[in-house]
């Protein structure tokens, strides 16, 4: 799940957050989403991402087992469809 905030201060940075319930499992589970929520991030903020927006990025429960590939296109659609917004 993906959340763009404009902060409409007048900077361009671009932030990002990450967040993952304890739902998702034990520590060790939550804390591999996160890993690989931050290199999602890594790879397609920079070219997809809102310049000037806060981007939080929430790992659900089947997000540790789902495919790389997979999260890697539905974060890059999610991305498109918050730009147009």
């Amino acid at each position: 799940m993906l959340l763009v905030h404009d902060r409409r201060d007048g900077s361009d940075a671009m932030r990002v957050g990450y967040t993952v319930s304890k739902k998702v499992g034990n520590a060790v589970t939550r804390n591999r989403m996160k890993r690989r929520l931050r290199e999602l991030a890594r790879a397609a903020l920079p070219h997809l991402g809102s310049p000037g927006a806060d981007h939080v990025l929430i790992g659900r429960q089947r997000g540790v087992e789902r495919d790389f590939a997979t999260l890697r296109a539905e974060l890059e659609a999610a991305l498109a469809r918050a730009a147009t917004r």
